[in-house]
């Protein structure tokens, strides 16, 4: 761990630069909501809210963006409505609701609130672009010619992230299974991070689990807190 940049300078350089190379199989479209200028307004917002600092935070990495949170806001596990309500930045996006987002939201409040939660935490994903298949979201693994041409470029971000920005040499992986044996994976091979401690996708959560929110929550606030 080291002084870096100023976080939201890294962070948001970090993003404005991502221009993957690689082949996309067919019918398989990239999600850069970066290249939108509203999204990168209200990104540029949030991080300059958020960390405007040179403090180190934590490392919480997704899967990758999606139609209606981080894809449309630029920040990832953050939807036009939880964007305006919680984090104070208004803005003119349609208020639709997305899962992940209010699941997350609510682990946020619980651990303090946003200025809190984000003093320690910084979420990304191993993917930080999106990818949609006929219009819908596609997981960088669920296609298995996507999940092979895209790791150079999923090696690449994270490395990117460890140069540029002060984060810890621990963090954690948002999803037990799939994206969390393809980080393990990466991590062995490569030696990124010395501890990847995996949480119950927030989607997963609201889906399968939704009864027992409060019940996950408390499981995100003690595994965040015992970092």
């Amino acid at each position: 761990m080291s002084t870096k940049l100023t976080q939201s300078y890294a962070i948001l350089n970090f993003y404005k630069n991502l221009h993957p190379q690689f082949v996309l199989p067919p019918d398989v479209a990239v999600m850069n909501p970066f290249e939108d200028a509203e999204a990168l307004k209200l990104a540029e917002a949030f991080y300059h809210k958020f960390y405007n600092d040179s403090q180190p935070r934590v490392l919480i990495f997704g899967i990758n963006p999606g139609r209606f949170g981080g894809g449309v806001t630029g920040v990832p596990f953050t939807d036009p409505i939880r964007l305006k309500e919680v984090c104070g930045i208004d803005n003119d996006l349609a208020k639709k609701a997305e899962l992940s987002s209010i699941f997350v939201y609510e682990v946020v409040k619980a651990y303090g609130g946003p200025e809190t939660f984000y003093k320690d935490f910084l979420i990304t994903a191993l993917s930080p672009l999106g990818y949609t298949k006929g219009g819908v979201n596609l997981n960088y693994y669920d296609d298995k010619e996507l999940l092979k041409n895209s790791e150079p470029f999923v090696i690449e971000c994270i490395r990117e992230q460890l140069a540029t920005m002060a984060v810890y040499d621990t963090c954690f992986c948002l999803g037990e299974g799939t994206n969390y044996k393809i980080f393990s994976k990466l991590n062995d091979k490569h030696g990124f991070f010395k501890k990847i401690t995996p949480l119950p996708h927030p989607r997963w959560v609201m889906q399968y689990r939704r009864k027992r929110i409060d019940e996950f929550v408390q499981v995100y606030v003690e595994r965040l807190r015992s970092r």
